[in-house]
């Protein structure tokens, strides 16, 4: 029945995504279009409401007496938060530290719908502590239980607390009180306002699709108007070609006084998704390659690959955070092993939602990657030991 759920979810999202990025013509869908414009109109006036309430003090805010650098964008997903998240974490680390990423666990298994429903009737706060995909020494879930993007830092990160829980107030004091944490990292934390204190606020802008179609949700991408990126105290401009004047210009105009540090994704090498060998990235050179993914912008994934002078013969895309199953692996195996395929390669983040398969007529690696940051490095350190020393 999950799974049901879940195929249902991708597709209307799929569908919803078409239609929003008008790539699907009729009446229909035109309509659709005027119907989602018109709630976008009360979703950005709720969030300036909601935004008031909380400047004015009618919404409580809570510090727990350390330091928060919340991580977010304007945008919903694909602008590469999570490397980011890591770059910040080894960074601070480094300066000594104690840190803990809080996140939300997206599309992790929730609790059990009895025990929501009734949490609900009754009134009752969650008092379930949050899950703990690392204590900074282990790996302590899988990445359903912990949802990818947490379980993939937790991976890269076996010294940093990984926490989750939607409620990142109560997660936050579990790192404080538990772990001894003294600085707290919030994974997707730009519109997390409960958890204020010793706060950065880092925005990520993806320089392929800035402000997305500059329409609000469920019209658009954005998830508050672009005069909200004010608040932002760093910003990152991912994916840079370095051609950025014309961005930076309206940035300045939005925010005059956040560092800019502009960023790409750069590889590092490859490792076999079932026996973790690595291999360097002239793997790929001049061999003919399968890719499947589950992420919100496939493209620069694919590009990365035809860059390091693979011949991209099949790509299988399918929806953000998609769970896979063998057959779905195994169809993208044979289908690449028709067109003459060497490997089949996937991200990192699609690696960790792999089933184990029953057998692999193709190698199967993922590309590990992290931020190289092509200008404003001194803005980035300048950050860090903000945070560290203030």
């Amino acid at each position: 029945m999950r799974e049901q759920i879940r195929e249902f979810t991708e597709e209307a999202e799929t569908y919803l995504l078409e239609v929003i990025f008008q790539q699907r013509p009729g009446r229909k869908a035109a309509a659709l279009r005027a119907l989602l414009f018109a709630l976008s109109q009360v979703f950005a006036v709720a969030i300036k409401i909601r935004r008031f309430l909380y400047n004015v003090r009618i919404l409580r805010d809570t510090t727990l007496g350390v330091q928060v650098i919340a991580v977010g964008n304007l945008t919903v997903g694909g602008t590469g938060k999570t490397p980011v998240v890591e770059k910040f974490a080894r960074a601070l680390q480094d300066q000594g530290r104690k840190v803990a990423i809080l996140s939300r666990g997206y599309r992790s298994r929730p609790k059990p719908f009895s025990e929501r429903l009734m949490d609900k009737v009754l009134l009752r706060e969650d008092s379930t502590p949050p899950r703990v995909v690392s204590d900074g020494s282990s790996l302590l879930l899988n990445s359903e239980m912990a949802g990818d993007e947490p379980y993939m830092l937790a991976s890269n990160l076996r010294d940093v607390v990984v926490l989750v829980d939607k409620d990142r107030v109560k997660s936050g004091r579990f790192a404080v009180e538990r772990f001894g944490c003294d600085t707290l990292l919030l994974d997707d934390g730009f519109q997390y306002w409960k958890l204020r204190g010793r706060r950065t606020d880092v925005v990520l802008i993806d320089c392929q699709q800035p402000f997305g179609n500059e329409f609000m949700l469920p019209r658009g991408t954005l998830r508050e108007p672009p005069s909200h990126l004010a608040r932002a105290n760093v910003i990152f401009l991912t994916k840079s070609d370095g051609r950025t004047a014309e961005l930076r210009k309206r940035i300045s105009q939005l925010n005059n006084r956040a560092r800019v540090i502009e960023c790409v994704h750069h590889p590092l090498y490859f490792e076999d998704a079932f026996t973790g060998d690595r291999l360097g990235l002239d793997l790929v050179k001049g061999r003919r390659i399968a890719s499947l993914s589950g992420i919100a912008q496939p493209e620069s994934f694919e590009q990365k690959l035809v860059d390091l002078g693979g011949e991209l013969v099949l790509a299988r895309r399918f929806a953000d955070h998609h769970r896979f199953n063998q057959q779905e692996v195994l169809d993208a195996i044979n289908r690449g092993k028709k067109r003459g395929a060497a490997m089949l390669v996937t991200t990192q983040k699609d690696a960790v939602r792999f089933p184990k398969l029953d057998r692999r007529d193709l190698p199967i690696y993922f590309m590990r990657v992290e931020i190289k940051i092509t200008d404003g490095a001194e803005n980035f350190h300048d950050c860090v030991r903000q945070i560290c020393f203030r």
